[in-house]
C-alpha cells in the first residue's frame, strides 16, 4: 500500500528521481553528430531502425478522418487552449512621460518552432494542441511537428490545426534535425514538447545552438487537502501515476482519517485499472501520503518541492504558494482537466524547475522588444546622469555621444 509518512520523515521525497541524463547523453551524442553531418540520410536510417519507418521521406502530409466524438473534443479543447494562450501574450504599449521620454515595447513572433509529440505507449494528440496552438496565437509563421509512429488522431489533429510541416521522426535524431536543419527539415528557433530520457538528453546537448522550453523529468502531482472525497483524491493520484513508473503522486494532509481512507481507495481503484502495473510501480516507488501538523507546514513543504502540478483543495491557500508549474484550485479542478481541456498548458517544468518558470505559453514564442524615443528636452534632462555613469565606467565616448548634441 502507498506509504503514510509524518512530515518529519518527508525529506526523502525532496530527493525525487531526477532523470539521470549522463548515460542517455552518451547514447545520443553520436546520433546528434551524425544528423548534423549527414542530414536526411541519417534521419532515414534512424527512422527505419528505431521507428519501423518504411517511406522515402520523413516529411509527410498529415491527414486522417477523425471520429466525430473525438473531433468535437479536440475542437472544444483547442478553443479553450487558444483563449488562454491569447490571454498570456505580452501586450504592445507606448507611454508618454512628462519629461520628454516616450517608452514602450513591441511584440514580435519568432520565425519558426518545432514541437516534439510523443507517440510511444501513449500517443499524445493533446501535446500537439498544447505546443502548436500557443505558437499560432503568437503568430509564428512556421510550425513544425516531429512525431514517430503518429496515430490517426495525431495526424488528423495536425491536419485540423494546419501545421506547416510534419515529420515522421522521433528521439534524439528529431531534436538534432530541428536544431541544425537538414535537406527536408528546417532549422527552427525554438524546440518544445516532452519526451523520454533520450529526447531530454538531446535537448540538453543542443540547447547552446537552439532555444528549448526546458529539460523535462518524470511527471509529478502534489495535492494538499485537510478534508475531501477520498475516492476523488485517490483517482487524481492514480491518474498521475499511470504516466510512468518514475512519476510521483503525493498527498499532504492534516487528517489521519483522510490519509487512511485515501490509502484504502488507492488499493480499491488499482484493482480495476487497466494501467495498474505502471501505476502500482509508481505509487510504490514514488507515491506518499504525508501527515502535516498544519496547512501552513504543508504549503511550506510544497514550495520547497516546487511541484509540476499542485492541487489545493482550498482556494484561499493560493496566497501561500510561490513555486508550482500549474495550480488547480478546489475539488472540481482535477489535474486531468488541465492535461486536456480547460485551457492552461500541460507542458510544465518538473524536478524543481518550477522555482524558475511556469509552463509553456504563447509568451515563449515572441520577443518583447523595448522601444524608446527621447525629445531634445528629455535627453538634455538625462545628460548629467548619463555622462556621470559613463565616465565612472571609463567609457568617454559614451559620454561625448550625448554631449555632442548640445555643443554650442
Amino acid at each position: 500500500m502507498i506509504r503514510i509518512l509524518p512530515i518529519s520523515q518527508a525529506g526523502v521525497l525532496r530527493a525525487r528521481k531526477a532523470r539521470l541524463l549522463s548515460d542517455a547523453e552518451a547514447v545520443v551524442a553520436p546520433i546528434i553528430a551524425d544528423v548534423r553531418d549527414r542530414g536526411d540520410a541519417a534521419l532515414l536510417d534512424y527512422a527505419r531502425k528505431f521507428d519501423g519507418f518504411d517511406g522515402d521521406s520523413v516529411l509527410i502530409q498529415p491527414k486522417g478522418v477523425l471520429e466525430p466524438e473525438f473531433e468535437k473534443a479536440i475542437e472544444t479543447a483547442a478553443r479553450n487552449i487558444r483563449e488562454f494562450a491569447q490571454m498570456q501574450l505580452p501586450q504592445e504599449k507606448m507611454i508618454e512621460f512628462s519629461d520628454g521620454r516616450r517608452l514602450g515595447q513591441v511584440v514580435r513572433p519568432i520565425a519558426s518552432m518545432g514541437a516534439y509529440v510523443p507517440a510511444g505507449r501513449y500517443p499524445l494528440p493533446s501535446t500537439l494542441l498544447m505546443t502548436i496552438i500557443p505558437a499560432q496565437v503568437a503568430g509564428v509563421p512556421m510550425t513544425c511537428v516531429a512525431c514517430p509512429r503518429p496515430s490517426t488522431e495525431i495526424l488528423g489533429t495536425a491536419a485540423k490545426l494546419g501545421v506547416s510541416k510534419f515529420f515522421c521522426i522521433g528521439g534524439a535524431q528529431a531534436i538534432a534535425a530541428f536544431a541544425f536543419g537538414t535537406e527536408s527539415v528546417p532549422r527552427v528557433e525554438r524546440i518544445v514538447g516532452p519526451g523520454n530520457a533520450y529526447v531530454a538528453a538531446a535537448k540538453k546537448l543542443i540547447s547552446g545552438d537552439c532555444a528549448i522550453d526546458f529539460i523535462a523529468g518524470p511527471s509529478e502531482v502534489l495535492i494538499i487537502a485537510k478534508d475531501g472525497n477520498p475516492a476523488w483524491i485517490a483517482a487524481d493520484m492514480l491518474a498521475q501515476s499511470e504516466h510512468d513508473v518514475d512519476a510521483s503522486a503525493i498527498l499532504l494532509t492534516t487528517s489521519a482519517s483522510l490519509a487512511r481512507a485515501v490509502q484504502n481507495e488507492i488499493e480499491t481503484q488499482l484493482a480495476d485499472l487497466s494501467t495498474a502495473s505502471t501505476a502500482r510501480a509508481s505509487i510504490d516507488s514514488n507515491g506518499a501520503i504525508v501527515l502535516c501538523e498544519t496547512i501552513e507546514q504543508a504549503l511550506e513543504f510544497s514550495d520547497s518541492l516546487a511541484p509540476e502540478h499542485l492541487v489545493l483543495y482550498d482556494a484561499s491557500w493560493l496566497s501561500g504558494i510561490t513555486n508550482a508549474g500549474s495550480v488547480f484550485l478546489g475539488p472540481f479542478s482535477p489535474e486531468a482537466a488541465g492535461d486536456y481541456a480547460s485551457g492552461p498548458n500541460h507542458v510544465l517544468p518538473t524536478s524543481g524547475q518550477a522555482r524558475l518558470r511556469g509552463g509553456l505559453s504563447a509568451a515563449d514564442f515572441v520577443k518583447v522588444i523595448s522601444v524608446q524615443e527621447l525629445s531634445a528636452d528629455g535627453l538634455r534632462e538625462l545628460v548629467p546622469t548619463i555622462t556621470t555613469i559613463a565616465r565612472a565606467e571609463g567609457l568617454e565616448a559614451h559620454a561625448r555621444s550625448v554631449e555632442v548634441r548640445y555643443d554650442k
